[in-house]
């Protein structure tokens, strides 16, 4: 496995690297840190000198064999020194191989997902309506097969679905494809008052360009494929954008989530004639959730961090009940949150939870014993009714 494809996807244009000033040759200053399967080194010295090779050096002056270690990630700062040179201090992150090591997923076979699927091109129409529901991809985190295996099953299920959608037209007349994403698309750094720091080596902003950039292949891939398109996002909590403490935060809606498909919806608003029958929608200020008619059928989506788990009827009719609420028309409720597949029912009302895109939580694994089982989950849905569900894995 390599990670080529997520170096190409967090890619973003920049500047053109000047030149450095010559200086004298100095003297390397060096550190290692090791913690469990990842190790930091921190090489500090004149301009040239500081290199990955020389913080490899490093770690076999120490006794450790660079063979048995992958750089993951690397940060860097320069100063002026007393001569006038430039110094530069870089500090390496270094993963064992085998233990923890962050996968590396084959450009060849997810470039060629990314850049060349070509779906049915066909724009029909139909009653009926397909529904595409994915969510907790936590981008960033290490846990499992990391962002690589997240970013691979993520866009794999999306190409998945795509072709599921044929198949589902034998069944019925589909004229409107549905995405929901349900939430907790990063990691992001406020959950459990930040503690999830260290366990989060993509930075933040990576994290949000992962997701935006998934859900741009997703309109790209599904655009083509039915006479009217539809994405909606929920904020979820790894998503929140400020965190202020253990609970404060800004506005209920302030969510890297769905800001994510607001971005894509303004870059699909320049190309009016590919993407124009494309509709996006996101919570209203200060709201959490987002309710629409796909196909006669009126869907909710919610993150499902509003309810304990198994608590979602008892939460649905809490909503219900104030009459200026959407939810007490709702037919459907979607979520994510919880990580596992969950299909439930009182009356005619069903609730469809599907797993996460993320392989696993470690945490919950040592607490519970169990890892994940990923996917999305498609169904088909036609004036209130959603029988046909199957999970993508």
């Amino acid at each position: 496995m390599t990670d080529e494809l997520l170096h190409e996807l967090l890619a973003k244009p920049i500047g053109p690297t000047l030149p450095n000033r010559k200086t004298r040759p100095g003297d390397l200053t060096r550190e290692v840190e090791v913690r469990g399967d990842v190790a930091t080194v921190t090489v500090r010295g004149d301009n040239g000198q500081v290199t990955e090779d020389a913080a490899s050096a490093y770690l076999r002056a120490q006794g450790l064999d660079p063979e048995r270690w992958i750089a993951t990630g690397f940060r860097s700062s320069t100063w002026t020194m007393p001569n006038g040179d430039d110094g530069i201090s870089t500090r390496y992150t270094f993963t064992r191989t085998g233990h923890g090591e962050v996968p590396r997923v084959p450009v060849d076979e997810l470039v060629t997902q990314v850049r060349q699927y070509s779906p049915n091109p066909v724009r029909p129409d139909g009653d009926h309506g397909f529904l595409v529901l994915l969510g907790d991809m936590q981008f960033g985190k290490i846990d499992g097969d990391g962002a690589a295996g997240a970013l691979r099953r993520t866009v794999a299920g999306l190409n998945r679905a795509a072709d599921l959608l044929t198949e589902y037209r034998k069944r019925a007349n589909i004229g409107h494809v549905h995405v929901g994403w349900m939430g907790d698309h990063v990691e992001g750094f406020v959950a459990q008052g930040g503690a999830n720091a260290w366990r989060t080596p993509l930075p933040l902003t990576d994290q949000i360009r992962l997701t935006r950039r998934v859900m741009l292949h997703a309109l790209t891939v599904f655009a083509p494929l039915a006479n009217r398109i539809s994405m909606a996002a929920v904020p979820g909590n790894h998503g929140e954008a400020v965190r202020f403490g253990k609970g404060g935060v800004t506005r209920y809606d302030d969510s890297h989530d769905t800001e994510s498909l607001i971005a894509v919806h303004d870059a699909a608003r320049l190309n009016p004639n590919a993407f124009g029958h494309v509709e996006f929608y996101v919570p209203r200020t200060d709201e959490l959730t987002v309710v629409l008619d796909i196909a006669g059928t009126v869907i909710a989506h919610a993150h499902g961090h509003q309810w304990k788990p198994g608590r979602h009827f008892e939460w649905w009719r809490q909503q219900a009940f104030n009459k200026e609420s959407a939810m007490h028309q709702a037919d459907l409720l979607v979520a994510g949150h919880l990580h596992h597949e969950l299909i439930d029912s009182d009356g005619w009302r069903q609730f469809i939870q599907p797993p996460a895109m993320e392989s696993e939580s470690t945490w919950w694994r040592h607490a519970k014993g169990t890892g994940g089982a990923p996917g999305l989950i498609v169904a088909l849905t036609k004036q209130g009714h959603t029988n046909i569900k199957e999970v993508v894995r």
